[in-house]
């Protein structure tokens, strides 16, 4: 029985995501059919050409299943992780093809890597990191669950972002030292063009050059 691969979402993240699905699907010579759109509320039956399901009607088709979680929050991310799991559905990572991975990189399921996305070497990666265009992240990095880099991200050597971070456009991290790196907190905001020069707590929200926390 064939596999269905889906991109959960048919919003802009996942239709940025879809060719790269398509073209990786290509390359193992999986047909295209076989590839489609899940929406809790689809507004055609198919989106740039692939067949949009809801969840109930994706769960209901033969075969193994596995699901791409192109969602940008990364709290909802992690509840379709964990329902995704509770109904046997695979993660599944999507990378473009001209991506940069070097040296002693460990990516954690679910993966989503856009188009000139480069990681450089010892670097581990927990679930479901988004990296969108454009974005890096160098060496000796460390890296949770759940984090979201926008494009043209750069997270420069020794930096350590905790779980649900999330770098804006643009935005720069200083690096760190081996012995003291630099920390992103738990649910931490780069906004965009930041420049960080320093860790930033849990939860906070930071902007400018230099980055500075951003008062509610």
């Amino acid at each position: 029985m064939m596999s269905l691969y889906a991109i959960f979402g048919a919003s802009g993240c996942g239709r940025g995501i879809m060719p790269l699905a398509r073209m990786q699907l290509h390359r193992e010579g999986i047909a295209p059919e076989r590839l489609v759109f899940v929406d809790d509320q689809p507004q055609a039956d198919s989106v740039n050409g692939q067949r949009t399901l809801t969840y109930d009607q994706f769960l209901v088709e033969p075969g193994t299943k596995y699901a791409a979680l192109a969602i940008a929050n990364s709290e909802t991310r992690e509840r379709l992780a964990e329902r995704i799991r509770a109904d046997n559905v695979l993660p599944w990572s999507v990378r473009a093809s001209n991506i940069v991975i070097m040296d002693d990189v460990e990516i954690g399921e679910g993966s989503l890597l856009s188009p000139f996305v480069t990681l450089t070497s010892n670097i581990r990666i927990g679930r479901q990191f988004h990296a969108n265009l454009y974005s890096y992240v160098e060496h000796d990095c460390v890296i949770g669950d759940f984090v979201t880099f926008a494009p043209g991200a750069k997270c420069n050597g020794n930096v350590r972002v905790e779980d649900h971070a999330y770098i804006g456009a643009g935005a720069m991290i200083r690096q760190g030292r081996p012995s003291a790196p630099l920390v992103i907190g738990r649910g931490a905001v780069i906004g965009m063009g930041a420049v960080v020069t320093k860790s930033v707590l849990p939860g906070a929200t930071v902007v400018g050059n230099p980055a500075r926390v951003l008062e509610k």
